[in-house]
């Protein structure tokens, strides 16, 4: 059996379950949702007029929406703006997996105040050295991951997120322990050794699926299913 099948053959066995426990998410959720909405709604519109007229104000004077700046951002912009003088910037980029780091260039107060204003979900850290670092979480993996993530069990049987394929042991991210016991009960003989020959990771549908998947194996989660009826 290839990676390939035993991957689409798992998804096959759990889809059904989860059909069921879907629907019943969707209605509660909705359930909750429309009490929540009636409920709390008319209270809230004053609110968001005002945070609404407030963002449009700041935006249109050319400043960012104090909503995204927290304490914290707010004393280190002050910081550099007290401090004044030009400063290496760098910007990281920092993905779900993997990470890009580069230079920008050098730039004044005004011109590092200006740049937040562009980006101000953006968070802002003053270096020991004294550069300035931007970092933009970015809900995806990077393309370094793309081309070369796989997702295995390492020695001690967790699912981890490899660089390469697992035999290289280069964990990027550990998740969950696995039940191998169960694992190996429910699927065809050797699969675990398949999937310790990694399943590469090409996009976050992937990504996501995968975890999706194997969490139904994680040893809470497989305890819970093999409880013994009483």
């Amino acid at each position: 059996m290839n990676l390939s099948s035993l991957y689409k053959q798992l998804k096959k066995r759990l889809r059904q379950k989860r059909r069921w426990l879907s629907l019943g998410f969707f209605i509660a959720a909705a359930a909750v949702g429309l009490l929540t909405l009636f409920g709390s709604r008319s209270p809230d519109i004053a609110g968001d007029a005002a945070l609404t007229a407030e963002t449009l104000a700041a935006v249109r004077g050319g400043q960012a929406p104090q909503a995204y700046v927290s304490e914290e951002q707010r004393q280190t912009l002050e910081q550099i703006r007290a401090e004044g003088g030009t400063r290496d910037v760098f910007v990281r980029r920092s993905y779900v997996c993997g990470e890009e780091h580069g230079l920008t260039g050098r730039m004044g107060t005004e011109e590092i105040m200006s740049f937040h204003q562009e980006h101000p979900t953006w968070k802002v850290e003053l270096d020991a050295n004294g550069s300035v670092t931007f970092t933009e979480q970015i809900d995806d993996l990077s393309p370094a991951c793309k081309q070369n993530a796989y997702f295995g069990v390492d020695k001690t049987g967790n699912l981890s997120l490899f660089e390469g394929p697992p035999d290289n042991e280069k964990v990027i991210r550990t998740f969950f322990q696995l039940n191998t016991g169960y694992l190996e009960s429910s699927l065809p003989h050797n699969s675990l050794e398949e999937l310790k020959k990694g399943i590469p990771v090409i996009d976050m549908a992937e990504y996501n699926s995968v975890l999706s998947t194997f969490s139904e194996f994680a040893v809470e989660a497989a305890e819970n299913v093999m409880i013994p009826a009483q």
